[in-house]
């Protein structure tokens, strides 16, 4: 039968089960919302109010969802308002296939209205792009679209379409297998028996070993079996940022989170740990710290999906490339029950001795501590986006996380501007569960235009701004390293409640502890999205901090930073 290219591509969506798409129109993509016209029955189509909400929330509705998000945008400023989200797709290994109108052949290469080269654009931070040049590629190149993104370590692809080519009609039958030469994921995914009893070796010889479990316990779907080994081994699990909530945070072997604002105690263990057995997690240097310093006494066994990984940062004794269900499974089968005790007292009497997490008793609203009371409020049963900075970090140690894969953020890239849109693509694709957007002021503003978005749609987002007034990481480095030289960091904030309410939004303040409880409480009852502008003390600094070119060792807790020097 006779189909458009622009119908063909609509086609896909819906035979990859895409039912929510985030997009913005433009003149080179207007055959394919001509064509979406006609879809709405099949595909829910949520125009942002900016490009780069687009990538952010299909990259979130990806995190929750476990399936592949989309967004679409037009050619020229269109593609490039998208490259932040998708750039953060790449970091953070995000399945998401960005559709993208081009300039008619006819004007490729003339510096045509519109014209970027915009698959040159993405190359660097996409796992693949086509350019289309005849629409009966269509059907070939969508399908290895979807293969792509969300196959191997998953990542964000771009199918780059001529406005003609939308429009050009070819015989279409069905849609092909994807045959990839050179691209076979499938073969990576059970690991070498013989590693992983050598893994088993290394276990069974170790006094101190640490479980590090980082994102890809979430895209294996590996929380039993992560689970399951840590008790049988009895090994102590640290997480890394985009690690939290693959492992229950109350139970007994739960140690937090490591790295640059890490609990003290996590960085100790692993500092003095001398096993590593880490499971989809990249070294990258917020975990790491100094890296000629990092774990010296620690044999290594690294698990990950992508060979690249493997020894990319830090001298690995075992590498098993392959995913991680299967090996932890597999390492369940080959080791002895074991006993670590005296070393998860240690880390127990560590954090003793040091918690990391406890609040300061005061009548002023400490950020950590509004971020406890969202926690009590909600039960701690909502799923939390967050954004960059002071914020992020707060709801990463403040809210403690029981259930999977429920925080969710920016962390290679991170993008400022992420959490809000980003909690739209989220909540719906958990259209059940309570979604709680915590943003700094700064990162609300890069991206608070689609507050009318949630207006339109009534998504049951709840905004927590917490307010200091600053760009509060930028303030506390120059604070710290920068003998308090404060330069651009403090913000002339609008009246958010105000601005809720232009957006036809309600808007709720609180700048005292009674105030906090109440509006929270306010907002939970509340059937829809609200603004929740919570002022905060504007000097607030997160703690523990590993200062730039520092060694876990070296991790401090609070006041004694000041001596530290910026490396």
């Amino acid at each position: 039968m006779k189909r458009t290219g622009a119908e063909i591509i609509l086609d896909s969506l819906v035979a990859h089960g895409v039912h929510t798409v985030f997009g913005y129109p433009g003149g080179a993509c207007l055959p394919l919302y001509d064509a979406l016209y006609h879809y709405q029955d099949r595909i829910n189509h949520i125009l942002v109010r900016h490009e780069q909400g687009a990538a952010f929330a299909a990259d979130g509705y990806a995190r929750a969802s476990a399936d592949v998000g989309v967004c679409i945008a037009t050619s020229g400023p269109g593609v490039t308002n998208l490259v932040t989200g998708i750039a953060g797709a790449h970091m953070d290994s995000v399945p998401v296939v960005a559709l993208t109108g081009q300039v008619p052949r006819n004007l490729l290469g003339t510096d045509g209205f519109q014209e970027t080269d915009a698959t040159g654009v993405m190359l660097p931070i996409t796992k693949h792009n086509w350019l289309v040049m005849n629409a009966e590629e269509l059907p070939r190149v969508m399908e290895e679209a979807f293969h792509i993104a969300n196959t191997g370590r998953k990542g964000p692809v771009q199918v780059d379409v001529p406005k003609d080519v939308f429009l050009e009609e070819v015989e279409f039958d069905n849609f092909p297998p994807p045959n990839i030469p050179g691209y076979n994921p499938d073969e990576g995914m059970q690991p070498d028996p013989t590693l992983v009893r050598e893994a088993a070796e290394v276990i069974h010889g170790s006094e101190k070993p640490i479980i590090l479990a980082g994102h890809g316990i979430h895209y294996s779907g590996a929380y039993e079996e992560l689970l399951a080994f840590a008790e049988k081994a009895n090994i102590p699990v640290i997480t890394t940022l985009h690690g939290v909530s693959s492992f229950p945070e109350s139970h007994d072997l739960s140690f937090g989170m490591v790295g640059m604002h890490g609990n003290i105690y996590a960085n100790w263990a692993v500092d003095r740990a001398d096993l590593l057995i880490s499971l989809g997690m990249r070294f990258d240097d917020r975990v790491t710290g100094r890296l000629e310093d990092f774990a010296t006494e620690a044999r290594i066994i690294h698990v990950d999906i992508d060979p690249a990984e493997i020894g990319k940062n830090v001298n690995t004794d075992v590498g098993i490339v392959a995913d991680l269900k299967p090996t932890i499974r597999a390492l369940i089968d080959e080791i002895d029950q074991l006993d670590h005790s005296p070393w998860v007292k240690q880390i127990c009497q560590w954090r003793e001795d040091h918690p990391s997490l406890a609040i300061r008793e005061t009548e002023i609203v400490l950020p950590q501590w509004v971020i406890r009371q969202i926690y009590h409020i909600t039960n701690g049963e909502a799923v939390v986006v967050t954004d960059v900075g002071q914020a992020q970090m707060w709801a990463a140690q403040h809210f403690w996380y029981d259930r999977r894969n429920t925080f969710f953020s920016s962390g290679g890239l991170g993008a400022m501007g992420y959490a809000f849109p980003a909690s739209i693509g989220v909540k719906y694709a958990r259209p059940n569960e309570q979604v709680w957007c915590i943003i700094g002021d700064g990162g609300f503003q890069m991206t608070l235009q689609d507050l009318a978005v949630v207006k339109e749609h009534n998504i049951d987002v709840k905004i927590a701004i917490i307010n200091n007034n600053h760009l509060g990481m930028i303030r506390q480095w120059q604070t710290l390293f920068y003998d308090s030289r404060f330069m651009s960091a403090k913000l002339e904030n609008p009246d958010f409640v105000k601005l809720a309410e232009a957006y036809g939004l309600p808007g709720l303040r609180a700048s005292t502890k009674s105030d906090v409880v109440k509006v929270l409480k306010e907002a939970e009852e509340i059937p829809g999205p609200v603004v929740l502008d919570l002022v905060v003390d504007e000097v607030e600094k997160v703690y523990p901090m590993v200062p730039a070119g520092s060694s876990l060792a070296e991790t401090i807790e609070g006041d004694e930073v000041e001596e530290a020097r910026y490396a």
